[in-house]
């Protein structure tokens, strides 16, 4: 389920612990303080604490800017053997401001460290700390430390692959939505060498890699930035493995911020929630086909939702037959289309290049859609973590039957992203490391600090029942929903209704009495041709398209950047 991402964004052989729900539907708890895991992470918790960690310039290889700090913090990469083998994960930050954005002469008294993930599985945060720099974020940038980090297997931190990375898929490439039964069989062939290439690449510690991992490394995190309790912030992925920590460990929980929620009940973990990912992007393409044929006078591609769903196809068929630039086939356009299901902030960008294409132009849709070779190796990293994480997590069906069954019956009503969604997935069928039971997400009454859950009603990469059941799961936790939008990842966004809950809830503990609604964002304003000088027709069109590209830049360079890394590395694989 890649999901944030901004962005979106989890056997048993780890859960040594973990004991089955009592009669009567009492909650399954994390297992005994006695136990390996527990032990575990108990003694590295103790060894950063006295280690700490020393910030200093960020390594080249992070091309980072220079106000950006790094250090780095040592976990086992296995917690029951905690002196055994150790990785270390690169951490960034920006200390706290301590200035009033809004009076320079107040000292703002500094609250400790945030610390923030973007999803995945496979995403970075390292980014994270320069979204105290924008408007929206600079009240909580006073308070907080910000801090991001890479998780195990990401970036520099026990970097996972799976493939060569110097080989990447190769391009363009199809992506029908009815496949046929010899296109089933050559994916079905990669998927068996990419699982096997993970096994090979990784050896015995492919197995580690897991949620309950990830959870537990930010207890060790937390320990060695110096804080008694844990401020975290979580989007997409990063909900899943913060529920996990909220169960494992909510002594140790200051604040939570879930924002985009993965649904965490056990059975939806990874399997169903993948399908009803793939559902929900259908009705989200429903919406991007929607506002096009609204704007139809600037993209001419249809007057309704089935016109434009008819320019979408001819583009397809044209591509299959024809690649644009020798780059971009069917798989690269949905790739591109996928983008804005996660973020509504690219749909005049990419409503203008499929508008250009069927008029004759494919640059715009190459710039959009074409593969980034210098990209190839970050890309592979993200699939290959997305993938251990994901296929150690839970139980997946191993008979292609299953699989073949389910999604074709899905397809029929939702298209768009279904088979796509299987391909990335695949692998885990096929997967030879041990699979987890997943942990039943949940707390007891005054067990958990009160925490936050931040939902858009029409998120595709993470539907929003997942919220509403991570809310069951969380004694005390209250959500905020943006009514009617469906872009994925909604703290310090435009909307001043978000971020007003946001805000209270991090500067000052306070929480609606009960769950809360905020009206929608302003949806994107199309932006029109660029005529043949170079120029948007008219200044009116210059300046939206200016606004519209500088505020996904500003997104991008910081806690988003990570997140959209999530949402765009669903690629065609091929044989490692």
């Amino acid at each position: 389920m890649r999901a944030t991402v901004l962005h979106g964004t989890a056997g048993s052989l780890l859960l040594t612990g973990l004991l089955a729900a009592p009669a009567g539907g009492a909650p399954a708890r994390p297992g005994p303080a006695g136990s390996a895991e527990a032990r575990g992470t108990a003694v590295a918790a103790q060894r950063a604490a006295a280690a700490g960690i020393r910030f200093g310039t960020c390594a080249k290889e992070e091309h980072l800017p220079a106000n950006l700090k790094c250090g780095t913090v040592t976990v086992p990469l296995d917690y029951a053997h905690p002196d055994g083998k150790r990785i270390k994960l690169t951490v960034s930050r920006v200390k706290a401001t301590a200035k009033d954005p809004h009076n320079s002469k107040r000292k703002v008294p500094r609250q400790g460290a945030l610390v923030y993930n973007p999803g995945g599985p496979g995403a970075s945060g390292m980014y994270f700390p320069l979204i105290g720099f924008l408007p929206e974020w600079k009240r909580i940038g006073a308070a907080y430390d910000l801090v991001g980090y890479a998780p195990r297997g990401v970036d520099r931190s026990a970097p996972l692959s799976c493939r060569d990375p110097k080989r990447p898929p190769k391009a363009p490439s199809q992506s029908p939505t009815v496949p046929s039964e010899s296109y089933k069989k050559a994916r079905i062939a990669e998927a068996k060498a990419y699982a096997r290439g993970c096994a090979r690449r990784s050896g015995a510690a492919l197995r580690h890699y897991t949620s309950l991992n990830n959870a537990r490394d930010l207890d060790v995190l937390r320990a060695a930035l110096g804080e008694r309790k844990l401020t975290f912030m979580g989007a997409s992925y990063g909900t899943y493995f913060g529920s996990l920590y909220a169960t494992l460990f909510p002594s140790h929980v200051r604040r939570m911020v879930f924002d985009s929620a993965v649904n965490p009940a056990p059975e939806k973990v990874w399997y169903q929630n993948n399908l009803d990912q793939s559902a929900a992007f259908e009705v989200r393409w429903a919406d991007f086909r929607a506002w096009m044929a609204r704007h139809d006078e600037v993209y001419k591609l249809g007057r309704t939702p089935e016109e434009v769903q008819r320019s979408y196809e001819k583009a397809r068929e044209r591509l299959a037959a024809s690649p644009a630039g020798g780059k971009v086939g069917p798989a690269q356009l949905q790739g591109a289309f996928l983008q804005a299901g996660y973020y509504d902030d690219y749909w005049p960008q990419r409503a203008l290049a499929l508008s250009a294409y069927l008029k004759g132009d494919p640059k715009p849709l190459i710039q959009v859609a074409g593969p980034h070779p210098e990209a190839a190796a970050e890309q592979e990293n993200g699939n290959a973590v997305y993938t251990a994480v994901e296929c150690n997590d839970a139980p997946w069906p191993t008979d292609w039957r299953t699989w073949d069954r389910d999604n074709t019956r899905l397809a029929r009503v939702a298209p768009f992203e279904t088979w796509d969604n299987v391909w990335m997935n695949l692998p885990c069928a096929y997967w030879s490391a041990p699979r987890q039971k997943p942990l039943d997400v949940r707390t007891l009454p005054g067990e958990l600090p009160p925490t936050l859950i931040l939902a858009a009603e029409r998120d595709a990469a993470t539907p929003y029942d997942g919220a509403k059941e991570l809310q069951r799961r969380l004694w005390g936790s209250v959500l905020v929903t943006e009514n009617g939008a469906g872009t994925h990842g909604i703290a310090g966004g435009p909307n001043k209704c978000v971020n007003g809950y946001l805000d209270a809830y991090l500067l000052e503990g306070r929480l609606p009495e009960g769950s809360a609604a905020c009206a929608p964002r302003r949806e994107p304003t199309p932006q029109p041709p660029v005529d043949r000088a170079g120029g948007a027709q008219g200044t009116k069109g210059a300046k939206q398209a200016k606004s519209a590209k500088g505020a996904a830049s500003a997104r991008g360079t910081a806690s988003s950047r990570a997140a959209e890394h999530s949402g765009t590395a669903k690629t065609v694989r091929e044989a490692p």
